[in-house]
């Protein structure tokens, strides 16, 4: 049995990278099929939200297709995917967690439950437009993201250094 303090042990880098970048296309399938499945916006409602964040409010007031926003949009959430793969794999390394697909399941949805949170009943106080994603299916949605981005972490990465 090993015990779970934080002690800095460098995660595999390329592991977190690479679960990053593939739970945020899982989340990117997850919101853009809910997204298209509600009809409301169609699914450039969200990307236009998260382009948003960088290309200023008046994206949000035009509709249909925008190449310009299609790729800023995917730019910011593969770099936060991939930002959000390396906490996880800092976090799971610091306390040596690497022990069963159980406790990366429960890591990924605490991440993943932080993560909504911070986005959608905080930083939405700053971006405002994202406030109405809340709830449920937005939620679930971070759920996988967290779950996938814990779970391929651990299945990817090679461990060193590993205390005794």
């Amino acid at each position: 049995m090993h015990r779970h303090y934080w002690a800095w042990r460098a995660p595999d880098w390329l592991a977190a990278v690479v679960a990053g970048f593939a739970a945020s296309a899982v989340l990117m399938v997850l919101e853009l099929a809910w997204a298209a499945s509600l009809g409301n916006t169609g699914p450039w409602g969200t990307l236009r939200r998260v382009a948003a964040l960088v290309m200023g409010r008046g994206v949000l007031e035009a509709t249909g297709f925008s190449l310009a926003v299609v790729v800023c949009a995917l730019l910011i959430h593969y770099a936060l995917g991939i930002f959000s793969g390396v906490a996880v794999g800092v976090l799971i390394s610091g306390f040596n967690w690497e022990q069963s697909p159980g406790v990366m399941q429960a890591i990924g949805a605490g991440f993943g439950t932080v993560i909504y949170l911070v986005n959608f009943h905080l930083l939405s106080y700053l971006f405002p437009w994202f406030t109405d994603l809340r709830g449920w299916a937005t939620f679930v949605g971070h759920l996988g993201f967290g779950m996938a981005a814990s779970f391929l972490y651990w299945k990817l990465s090679r461990p060193t250094n590993l205390p005794a």
